[in-house]
């Protein structure tokens, strides 16, 4: 069920709306099963506009992204990611925020997660639940970046698609040593050079500002999601 979030912002976007929902029989990277997984999510903006998936960093969730120097230069009117054209994702990642993690109850018990878990939940999120078949941008930050690029090897590497149009998805990442590794990674396993164009800072948005307006709404339209 959707609820509106208490949000106020200065740029005028919409107020977020929070909702979980249930992963059924989820398998992890060691072949344990969980009945049921939860995903908390966060949207912003109306289901039939193009969507644009954002990923927060290792300590945050997705809130964590809300705030006016990211979300108040971005997703407000006349904005590079406008509300009124974009629909805004912002999952929190599993094991942290309001998705399930250790701390729910299992503790130990819980199936040791790793990157590619993380992706594979934000992956079943949209795919099953929000009905999205193509990206028009993914963005992270820190952990979220490492995401971003994990769910590109993924969808040229196994049968488990990332719901991307390689020719028509930018990806854009928060600046870190281990990003740079992750693009390596890309890169040898793929045969395919993955270069980001003027990455996000993780201290401002502002050369992200500089790329982003390249990319602009797709004319074809989709179907409304539950």
């Amino acid at each position: 069920m959707l609820q509106t979030g208490q949000h106020c912002n200065a740029a005028g976007y919409p107020a977020p709306q929070e909702a979980d929902w249930i992963a059924r029989n989820f398998c992890f990277n060691t072949g344990e099963v969980m009945s049921e997984v939860r995903l908390h999510y966060r949207t912003i903006g109306d289901p039939y506009g193009e969507p644009v998936l954002v990923l927060h960093g290792t300590t945050g969730t997705g809130a964590s992204m809300l705030t006016p120097d990211f979300a108040g230069e971005l997703f407000g009117p006349g904005q590079p990611l406008d509300a009124n054209t974009y629909f805004i994702i912002l999952p929190d990642a599993l094991g942290a925020g309001g998705s399930s993690k250790p701390s729910d109850g299992l503790r130990t018990r819980f199936p040791a997660y790793n990157y590619d878990d993380m992706v594979l939940a934000q992956h079943r999120l949209l795919t099953e639940h929000l009905n999205i078949r193509h990206l028009r941008l993914l963005i992270g930050n820190s952990m979220g970046g490492m995401h971003a690029w994990c769910g590109i090897r993924i969808s040229w590497t196994r049968s488990c698609q990332w719901p991307h149009n390689r020719r028509r998805c930018p990806a854009a990442t928060g600046c870190c040593a281990a990003c740079s590794s992750r693009w390596s990674e890309t890169t040898r396993s793929t045969g395919v050079a993955i270069t980001p164009a003027s990455p996000v800072r993780c201290a401002s948005s502002t050369p992200f500002l500089r790329w982003l307006p390249t990319v602009e709404p797709s004319p074809a339209k989709r179907q409304r999601r539950r």
